[in-house]
């Protein structure tokens, strides 16, 4: 009967819209422009940016090549809707968009994070990026706004790192990075092009002694893929990577404590030597072919993988788990065209398919000190299984000026926790729900378009999200939380996206994008975390409304002269809350918490980033770039307890470097400082923190620094 109600509201959206799409003229307008070249195919189909009906945004190599590449905060700054508050690093860093991710106090919800389109993001949603080295990425695709309908447990977006293999001759390349806090990345990377064949292995090693007491970090890297072309439309691609590390927790701080040295750790964290040990590898094979003929093309597409994480993780206890995990997609695509030849038309249907199985046991030993003790103090196995399929079309209702989308996904995510030492607390518990989406885009020209969209959202609690405590209905006894429920949501969204065609003899304001977006979003039992000693838990907020306003602007101001800023609007507030509050005394109460804004939430992000670039004689290139970062207030908690809610703050950086290519060698080196005002911020809010353990601190004024040496090969073949 839901799954019903939904559809009778999409139909009723389209209706309302019947009228506009049966009225329009088809354009005279064929000019060729820049965002007609890009394709986006994190969105389950390849398009072209401008005929997608919702915000995207690819962002190349390029940007970032000049860059600190320690983290995503580094790499993805002026993405509009988008908020990142890092911890540690690339390893923690809460990735936010249009509020979904911010209930997560250690890794990534409610943003779906794929690498060369394979999930990362486990069977339940949970993600952890240490697998992500900048040095390997040749592009990087973020998809803002409702994916649920597309990818499972996606409500706020989907985010797509592409491995580099779009380079047009072989190579051999030496990165090496140094900076503040101790800050050394080294490594290789080769490319091979062959004739109808690509290779690219990248291995790196990361050493970072950190800007907090207790937040030392290694990680290495090796990241590889191989692709050939069977046919011009048919080809196989091997992805593989492996990753090993250790990162020390300095924990949260109390608002006394951080004012008094921010950069300290938490005692405790420091007693429990908190720290996450890991090894994660995994290997993926897609085939893809396609066949064409006359109006029609056909194309199949099939990927396998397998996942092996293992790592240590010490808080209250000495916990070690160990993952495995098979995965595959499937995905069929007809694209016809259809009518007459004056009003030819292209229908695009899509149906494909997602399993994810992980399973693997969980050991628990107390912990001295970082030590494991000889003591087994549990043993569960715990199996997360999610089983999706979906479907979407597209057609052209008027040619090159107005389409119509329309998509629905169905998952069924299965949780089936067995503790091997007492087994009356096993439990399992199902998540199932069908999300549909419609979505309009008007082109006013062949390079600006409307567009709008409706659609549900479902998005499961995640593995650790479910851990059962003693303040639930069966006061902890089994595994699972018995109340825990899925977050269901409805959203629309509506605005507007192109360029302004640069003209020939003009010399300023050439190769114009701009983005407007708004989106009002009704969230219904809103899952959110709240600590008890340490300890992070979760519950449901009844209603959350969240309204919002995304704007982008990328202009070039003269020739070598770019900017690229973001301003995005926030108003989320829950419009009903009743919760159970547990205080540092373990007694619960019940609060009111309606009207309340979500805390971790800032209501304003602004971000801008001006670039020179000058070339030399065809073959040096000098870069100078500056950046800014300005972030609104935030609450720490659900109470909005106003003492304690973080100030705003603006960070400014800057960076130049140089690029020198001498025929078959280049050289690329570079210098930057962040934080020029030594701005004292909070950087990321542990949310709800029983003890009042809200805040960690950003890095103070630091510098970095790098040398890239390359050998470039003449075309290879094999």
């Amino acid at each position: 009967m839901k799954a019903f109600t939904k559809l009778v509201v999409l139909l009723l959206f389209v209706g309302f819209f019947a009228d506009t799409l049966f009225s329009q003229e088809e354009p005279s307008d064929t000019v060729k422009y820049q965002t007609d070249e890009i394709i986006i195919t994190g969105t389950r189909i390849e398009q072209k940016i401008i005929d997608i009906p919702y915000p995207v945004t690819r962002i190349n190599q390029t940007s970032w090549i000049t860059s600190r590449k320690v983290g995503v905060q580094d790499v993805l700054l002026t993405v509009p809707g988008l908020f990142l508050q890092p911890r540690y690093g690339n390893h923690d860093t809460r990735i936010t968009i249009r509020g979904y991710g911010s209930r997560s106090n250690t890794g990534i919800r409610g943003v779906r994070i794929l690498l060369d389109g394979i999930p990362e993001s486990e069977p339940d949603g949970q993600t952890r990026i240490e697998a992500i080295d900048f040095d390997a990425i040749g592009r990087i695709e973020v998809v803002r706004g409702y994916s649920s309908s597309l990818y499972a447990n996606a409500p706020g977006g989907v985010i797509n790192f592409l491995t580099d293999k779009f380079f047009p001759i072989s190579f051999v390349q030496l990165n090496n990075e140094f900076g503040s806090y101790d800050l050394r990345k080294n490594g290789i990377k080769v490319g091979v092009n062959g004739k109808n064949s690509r290779f690219m292995t990248s291995y790196s090693y990361q050493n970072y002694r950190g800007y907090r007491q207790h937040s030392q970090e290694y990680q290495h890297r090796l990241n590889s893929l191989f692709e050939a072309d069977f046919t011009s439309q048919s080809k196989i691609s091997v992805y593989g990577y492996y990753v090993t590390g250790l990162i020390k927790l300095p924990g949260s701080l109390r608002l006394d404590q951080y004012n008094e040295n921010d950069t300290m750790a938490n005692p405790q964290s420091v007693s429990r030597d908190e720290k996450r040990i890991s090894k994660k590898g995994r290997v993926g094979v897609t085939l893809i072919s396609s066949i064409e003929k006359g109006n029609m093309k056909h194309t199949l597409e099939a990927t396998g993988y397998g996942t092996i994480k293992i790592f240590d993780r010490t808080a209250r206890t000495y916990r070690l788990f160990t993952r495995y995990g098979i995965g595959g997609t499937f995905r069929y695509v007809n694209k016809y065209a259809f009518g007459k030849k004056s009003n030819k038309r292209t229908n695009e249907f899509t149906i494909g398919t997602d399993l994810f199985y992980q399973d693997g046991p969980i050991r628990e030993f107390e912990n001295f000190n970082g030590q494991k003790g000889d003591v087994l103090l549990g043993l569960n196995t715990e199996i997360i299984s999610n089983i999706g399929a979906y479907a979407l079309d597209q057609i052209e209702i008027v040619p090159s000026k107005l389409s119509l989308l329309l998509s629905g996904r169905y998952d069924r995510v299965v949780f089936d926790f067995k503790n091997e030492l007492e087994g009356f607390r096993d439990t399992s518990r199902v998540f199932a729900e069908f999300t549909p989406k419609a979505a309009l885009n008007f082109k006013l020209s062949p390079h600006i378009a409307l567009y709008t969209s409706f659609g549900f959202g479902f998005d499961s609690p995640a593995g650790n999200e479910v851990d059962n405590h003693i303040y639930t209905s069966d006061f902890g006894v089994h595994t699972i939380n018995p109340d825990l429920k899925p977050q269901q949501s409805t959203s629309f969204e509506a605005g507007i996206k192109g360029e302004v065609l640069g003209i020939e003899k003009r010399k300023y304001f050439n190769n114009t994008f701009f983005e407007f977006s708004f989106y009002n979003t009704k969230i219904e039992d809103v899952i959110v975390p709240f600590v008890v000693d340490n300890d992070v838990y979760f519950r449901n907020a009844a209603v959350s409304k969240r309204t919002g306003i995304e704007i982008g602007l990328n202009t070039e101001f003269f020739k070598g002269l770019t900017l690229k800023s973001s301003f995005t609007y926030q108003d989320f507030k829950y419009d009903e809350y009743l919760a159970g509050v547990v205080d540092s005394a373990g007694n619960l109460t019940n609060k009111d918490y309606s009207g309340n804004i979500e805390p971790s939430n800032p209501k304003t992000i602004f971000t801008g980033e001006l670039m020179y670039q000058h070339i030399f004689d065809k073959k040096y290139t000098v870069y100078i770039k500056s950046n800014i970062q300005n972030v609104g207030e935030m609450f720490v908690d659900d109470a909005n307890t106003d003492s304690l809610k973080t100030e705003p703050y603006t960070l400014i950086n800057a960076q130049i470097g140089v690029d020198l290519n001498f025929n078959k060698f280049r050289v690329l080196a570079y210098g930057g400082l962040n934080n020029i005002a030594d701005k004292k911020y909070v950087a990321f809010i542990n949310i709800n923190d029983a003890n009042g353990r809200f805040y960690e601190s950003g890095p103070l004024r630091n510098f970095f620094g790098g040398l890239t040496l390359a050998y470039m090969f003449r075309q290879a073949t094999f």
